[in-house]
C-alpha cells in the first residue's frame, strides 16, 4: 500500500509563512522539552537531598505528570483540528510556567504532585503532538520535511537544556533553578506562541476515501487498534532501551563516563536517523518501512544484550540511535500515511496517548525486567523480541480500510 497524500503543498499559507511557523515551533520545542522534561533528571538527586523526599516519590509525580500529558492530548488534538494551534499551545505554556513556580516553592509533596500534574497537562498542549498537527496541517504535502527539521530541533533540546540545569543548580538551588527556568519558559514560548503561529488556519484537506470521513469510524476500527499496539510495543522496548542503556554498559564493567558517551552517541544516531526518514519514505510504502524500521529496531536492541567490545558496543549503540531517530517520524506520520491528514489531530492524539503512558513506564520497567531475568543483557534481548513482536504486528497495520471496518 502507498502512502496517502491529500494535502495540498500549499495549504493556503505562503512558503514563508510556512517557515516561519516552522522556525516558531523549533525554538519553542526545544525550550519545552528542555526545561519542562529534560531539566528533571538533572535536579531530582538535589530534590532529594535537600527536601528528603525519595527518588521513587519524585520520580512517581513525574510519571503521574506523564499520565497527564497522555489524557490530555487527547482534547487537544480535537481543539487543534477545529481552531488551529496558537491559544491552545499558549495556553500551555502560560500554565507550564506557573506549573514550574508551584514545584520550585512547593513546601509538601502534595504541591509538588499537584505541580507536576499541571506540568503534565502543559506538556499534552506544547510538546511533540500538537506542534506535528500544526505542522501537518499547514505544510501539507511537504510535510515530512516539515515533521524532520522539527525533530532534529527537538532532539537539541537535552543537549542544550541539561547542561544549562546544572550549571544553573551548581551555583543556585534546585527550587532557584526552577524559578529561572520557569522565566526562561516565559519568556521562549508565551509570546512566541501567541505571535507566531497566528497564521489562518486552513479547513482540513479533503479524506482519499469516503471510509475516511468519519474520524469515529477510524478510531473504533481493527487496523487503528492494531497501530496502536504496534506503536506501544514498539515505544516500550525503545524508551526502556534508552533509559537502561546506562546501567547495561556499566553492567558490563564498562566505566560510567564510557557509559554516558555511549548514550550521548546513541542521541547523535537518532539525529542521523531523523536524516534518513525523506530518502526511506520517498522509496518505501508505509507498511514496507515501518516493518523494516521496526524489525532494525528488534536486532539493534538485541545486540545491545550480547555485544561485549569496547567499539562493537559503541557501534551498536549509534545504530540503535539512528533506529530510534527514525521511529520518531514513523509515529508522527503514521496517522497521515494511513488515513490522510482531514483528522489528524483527533486521531494522532488516539494514538499518543497510550504511547506516552508506556513510554513512561518503560523506564522503570525494563528495570524490573533485568532484577526479572537476572541482567540488563538478558533484558534487552527480552526487549529485543518485543520490538520484532511489533514488527509481525505491523504488517497488519497496511491493509486498505473498508466500510465495514467504519460501522
Amino acid at each position: 500500500m502507498t502512502e496517502i497524500d491529500t494535502a495540498p503543498a500549499a495549504v493556503g499559507l505562503p512558503r514563508a509563512g510556512r517557515r516561519r511557523v516552522l522556525a516558531v515551533l523549533c525554538l519553542t520545542q526545544i525550550s519545552s522539552w528542555g526545561i519542562l522534561y529534560y531539566a528533571f533528571p538533572v535536579l531530582s538527586g538535589s530534590i532529594t537531598r535537600d527536601t528528603g523526599w525519595s527518588a521513587p516519590v519524585i520520580t512517581a509525580a513525574f510519571s503521574l505528570g506523564q499520565l497527564a500529558t497522555a489524557l490530555t492530548g487527547i482534547p487537544v488534538g480535537a481543539v487543534i483540528d477545529r481552531v488551529g494551534p496558537r491559544r491552545v499551545m499558549t495556553a500551555g505554556s502560560l500554565l507550564g510556567v506557573v506549573a514550574l513556580i508551584a514545584i520550585a516553592t512547593a513546601p509538601n509533596l502534595a504541591v509538588f504532585y499537584l505541580g507536576w500534574l499541571a506540568a503534565g497537562v502543559a506538556m499534552g498542549a506544547v510538546l511533540y503532538p500538537p506542534a506535528f498537527a500544526a505542522l501537518t496541517r499547514w505544510w501539507g504535502a511537504e510535510r515530512v520535511t516539515a515533521l524532520m527539521v522539527l525533530t532534529l530541533a527537538g532532539g537539541l533540546a537535552s543537549s542544550v537544556f541539561a547542561p544549562v540545569t546544572a550549571a544553573l543548580d551548581g551555583h543556585t538551588h534546585w527550587r532557584a533553578t526552577y524559578l529561572v527556568l520557569a522565566a526562561v519558559l516565559a519568556v521562549l514560548t508565551i509570546p512566541v506562541h501567541w505571535l507566531g503561529l497566528r497564521a489562518p488556519w486552513p479547513a482540513p484537506p479533503p479524506p482519499a476515501e469516503a471510509a475516511h470521513a468519519d474520524h469515529s469510524g477510524i478510531a473504533r476500527s481493527p487496523r487503528f487498534a492494531v497501530l496502536v499496539v504496534t506503536m506501544c510495543l514498539a515505544a516500550f522496548a525503545s524508551f526502556a532501551g534508552i533509559f537502561n542503556l546506562v546501567a547495561l554498559v556499566q553492567e558490563q564493567g564498562f566505566s560510567p563516563s564510557l557509559a554516558a558517551w555511549a548514550l550521548g552517541l546513541g542521541g547523535a544516531g537518532q539525529v542521523l536517523g531523523r536524516l534518513g526518514y525523506l530518502p526511506l519514505s520517498r522509496y518505501t510504502g508505509v507498511t514496507v518501512r515501518t516493518v523494516v524500521v521496526l524489525a532494525a529496531l528488534a536486532v539493534t536492541t538485541a545486540l545491545l544484550g550480547v555485544v561485549s567490545g569496547v567499539v562493537a558496543l559503541i557501534a551498536v549503540a549509534i545504530g540503535a540511535g539512528l533506529v530510534r531517530g527514525i521511529f520518531t517520524l514513523i509515529q508522527a506520520t503514521a496517522i497521515t500515511d494511513r488515513w490522510g491528514a482531514t483528522h489528524y489531530g483527533r486521531l494522532n492524539g488516539l494514538l499518543s496517548a497510550p504511547v506516552v503512558i508506556i513510554s513512561a513506564l518503560a523506564p522503570w520497567a525494563g528495570t524490573v525486567l533485568s532484577a526479572w531475568t537476572g541482567s540488563y543483557a538478558h533484558a534487552y534481548l527480552v526487549l529485543g523480541g518485543i520490538a520484532a513482536l511489533a514488527a509481525v504486528i505491523a504488517t497488519r497495520t497496511g491493509l486498505t480500510i473498508t466500510k465495514k471496518e467504519t460501522l
